[in-house]
């Protein structure tokens, strides 16, 4: 019995990724959320993170924002920042880590820009390690 489903990676500009997946975690609103193979339907946003693919190999992607959809065995992600961890280099993450720190700073954030930031902010030193 097969325990996989299709997983979809799509930007604005192409399809990123379409492959065999027998779990994939995602980073929601609601927290980590692991997809496996004949999880009920859902529609959620995700949150500044790490996308993590797992079949015979992992494969793992930041993103920042997007929406993700599961039915009927098929999970897309619509995202339009996406990169594979392999493609970010050292410098996008120093100056994503200045920029998203200089607007937490800012007065007139809401908790929800906060919250995104903090995200952001985390995972990105999570990568620079």
């Amino acid at each position: 019995m097969q325990e996989k489903f299709i997983v979809e990676i799509i930007t604005p500009d192409r399809s990123l990724l379409k492959s065999e997946a027998s779990e994939v975690i995602i980073p929601s609103y609601e927290g980590e959320m692991g997809i496996l193979k004949d999880h009920i339907p859902l529609i959620t946003f995700l949150r500044p993170g790490l996308i993590t693919i797992k079949s015979d190999e992992v494969q793992k992607f930041y993103a920042e924002e997007g929406t993700v959809e599961f039915s009927k065995n098929n999970l897309l992600i619509l995202t339009t920042t996406v990169k594979t961890i392999d493609d970010i280099e050292a410098t996008f993450i120093e100056k994503s880590i200045k920029s998203a720190e200089e607007n937490m700073d800012k007065s007139d954030l809401s908790d929800k820009d906060k919250y995104l930031l903090s995200y952001k902010i985390g995972t990105l030193k999570e990568l620079r390690k």
